[in-house]
């Protein structure tokens, strides 16, 4: 006899469901043995671990002090380059006017404090040449071929003197075999510190893009505003860049030299790059002589990409630099004990939930406890491998979003067993219930956790910082628990129902029909709710309580059936 196609496809769902923790395991273990960078233990963040205090105090080239715009806008330069996700609970906070105070969980290493005490000067390099990010190409036998390590014995002077910044004279032989085996994905990668009379490999900050740039021949402190726009003209969004009289000048200079190439069709010669930290994040052409020194840069901008570009461009353009007054280890503001209170209140909620599943479901409860150990189990492995892979911390306000999930899983457990129950009671067998159960409630249940991943979503985008990591383990949960119902709860409840001791309605099994009161034999029929039995023995009580079911489950409409149906039978006795 043929396996029913329900079985086939619960068994499938349980196997993807294995394949995904096994490869899980297998990730974060390569990340521990391999790697080195990776635990079996999630990352804490600084209000339950502690951690590094690094007090950075702005310096001006004039010796003024900075206004409270540069210092906001420093501070947020920093916070992206340590914490540019928002989940690893950094803290970054101005104070005394001229300071920046950096709280990072753990122990700071010396590249994480070159990047906080880096100033962010912007560059400003004439684009030599560019092409898409790959370190590969389509040999003769056509498969991709890595591009060699470059050869130490390539020529990396000029042959001949560069005249000036465009002039492709800077590319070498060895600086031409560097960029094509440039890996923009290299974490190692650090563009930032090349000296600025010599050319650079760069890329843009999606890594899709590589250039190889001339020396700088502006930098951002000769921007003195940036800003974005309408261009009434076109109708596009642009943005707008001031320099001062010196950037001014050299900026016309560029741009006679850049437009020659424009009107000669000379690409990407024409293409002026502006660098951030070592990253191009924007390379626009050359389209007329500037000599008043205000520029627009056009392209396929909308509001907030414009915005965005005109906020990096003023960042760069900070005249800061920092020095570190003091660097020191500060203690866990929560602590371990805190830390044991919040898994405290998660293990009696399980708890509470468990025995409440027990109670009204039965055996089903168990069904809801597997369920919920499983999603523990994919919750906790993924939370390490996120430490790895994107520096996330857990925060006591994210284990606050771990317990209130634990409700919002129970809620999504009722509404599918008691689809279920709804279906026996029509009058339907068990698999049936099952699978008619199943196609009801995971439309609530996805509408409900929609709901909920746009509530985490919202909440990352606008809140605080101190809120971004409820918010994450908020969304990140929901969607585990979406993945544990379709691939776990839904599949197990399909062979369960072909049990005998499920499918056969024990009535240990939650999914007895006589308890339940079905009373339907189809639509538009329905069973008469039978009479109580005279006693006070377990039977009886069961027929009180299915009948008191069978009478609240029928419609007005069987209702007035019934009663026709008892006139007449009174009727015909009262011939009788």
């Amino acid at each position: 006899m043929a396996t029913p196609t329900p079985v086939r496809h619960a068994w499938r769902a349980l196997t993807a469901l294995l394949a995904i923790v096994v490869v899980l395991f297998g990730i974060n273990a390569i990340g521990v043995y391999v790697v080195g960078k990776s635990s079996w233990l999630p990352s804490l963040a600084l209000d339950l671990q502690g951690g590094t205090q690094i007090i950075l105090e702005a310096k001006t080239p004039d010796g003024s002090n900075p206004t409270s715009e540069q210092m906001d806008q420093a501070a947020s330069i920093i916070r992206q380059r340590v914490d540019a996700s928002g989940v690893g609970e950094t803290d970054i906070t101005t104070q005394a006017g001229n300071q920046i105070v950096v709280q990072i969980p753990g122990q700071a290493d010396d590249e994480t404090r070159d990047r906080i005490t880096a100033s962010a000067q912007m560059q400003l390099r004439a684009v030599l040449y560019t092409t898409a990010a790959s370190t590969s190409y389509v040999g003769e036998d056509g498969n991709q071929t890595p591009y060699p390590t470059p050869d130490p014995g390539l020529a990396s002077t000029p042959t001949a003197s560069p005249t000036n910044g465009s002039d492709l004279n800077w590319v070498t032989p060895a600086l031409q075999a560097r960029f094509l085996a440039y890996d923009c994905a290299d974490e190692a990668n650090d563009p930032g510190n090349e000296p600025k009379d010599q050319p650079l490999i760069a890329c843009n900050p999606a890594g899709t893009e590589k250039y190889i740039l001339g020396p700088v021949e502006l930098d951002g402190s000769s921007i003195t505003d940036a800003t974005a726009g309408m261009d009434t003209q076109n109708g596009q969004w642009v943005v707008n860049v001031v320099f001062d009289a010196d950037g001014a000048k050299t900026f016309g200079e560029v741009s006679q030299r850049l437009y020659a190439y424009t009107q000669a069709g000379t690409t990407p010669q024409n293409q002026f790059a502006f660098v951030l930290d070592g990253s191009v994040i924007s390379a626009p052409s050359m389209n007329g002589v500037i000599l008043d020194g205000k520029p627009q840069i056009s392209g396929s901008f909308d509001q907030d990409s414009a915005k965005v570009l005109a906020d990096q461009l003023k960042y760069g353009a900070l005249p800061l630099s920092f020095e570190v007054q003091s660097s020191n280890s500060i203690s866990a503001t929560l602590g371990s004990q805190q830390l044991q209170i919040g898994l405290i209140a998660g293990l009696i909620g399980l708890a509470l939930v468990a025995l409440y599943s027990l109670i009204v479901y039965r055996a089903l409860g168990f069904v809801i406890i597997a369920s919920l150990a499983v999603m523990g189990v994919l919750t906790y492995i993924t939370l390490c491998i996120l430490a790895w892979r994107m520096g996330f911390r857990l925060s006591l306000a994210g284990v606050a979003g771990l317990i209130v999930t634990i409700g919002f899983t129970a809620d999504s457990f009722i509404v599918y067993f008691e689809r279920i129950r709804d279906e026996l009671r029509d009058g339907k067998s068990i698999t049936a219930a099952v699978e008619d159960g199943w196609g009801r409630a995971k439309r609530t249940i996805y509408i409900s956790k929609s709901i909920n991943i746009l509530a985490a979503v919202v909440l990352y985008i606008l809140a605080d910082a101190t809120v971004k990591g409820f918010a994450f383990t908020l969304g990140l949960t929901t969607v585990i628990d979406i993945l544990i119902f379709i691939l776990f709860t839904h599949p197990v409840m399909q062979l369960l129902a072909r049990t005998r001791f499920f499918g056969g309605g024990h009535p240990l099994s939650g999914l007895d029909p006589e308890a339940l009161g079905a009373v339907y034999r189809g639509r538009a029929q329905f069973r008469q709710p039978v009479a109580a039995c005279v006693g006070t023995g377990g039977a009886a009580r069961r027929a009180g309580r299915s009948r008191g079911e069978a009478e609240r489950r029928q419609t007005i409409a069987e209702r007035k059936q019934a009663e026709l149906a008892a006139s007449s039978r009174k009727a015909t006795e009262g011939d009788d």
